[in-house]
């Protein structure tokens, strides 16, 4: 499976951008998806995380602000990130789980896509 993170660029503080991840085939439909990030200096952390049924989890600091989503159909994940801060300001990655459900910590993803760039300024 090959993973795909695009809509990531430059926005201030407050605005808005929506993260898009595709994936190359159907297995997806099946998996858990999430959606982690990383800034500099900083360990990866997750995000949000989204189950094959839908049933989504936050991380505190995101919640209220981001919504992730998928369509099966079209084998994409999105990430729909409101309110944004400058600490928000990351590499964003998807990845796809071995699981079918939502899992939060990194080591239950066995496929992950490369990152894209989100800047918040102030």
């Amino acid at each position: 499976v090959q993973l795909q993170a695009s809509g990531g660029g430059l926005v201030q503080a407050g605005g808005s951008l929506r993260l898009s991840c595709a994936a190359s085939r159907r297995t997806v439909s099946n998996n858990g998806m999430g959606w982690f990030r990383q800034a500099p200096g900083q360990e990866r952390e997750f995000v949000a995380a989204i189950a094959w049924n839908g049933v989504s989890i936050y991380s505190d600091t995101v919640k209220g602000r981001f919504t992730i989503s998928r369509d099966n159909a079209k084998n994409m994940v999105y990430l729909q990130m409101n309110s944004l801060r400058p600490d928000d300001t990351a590499l964003y990655y998807c990845a796809a789980a071995r699981s079918s459900y939502w899992v939060t910590f990194g080591s239950a993803y066995n496929y992950w896509g490369k990152g894209t760039l989100v800047t918040v300024s102030r």
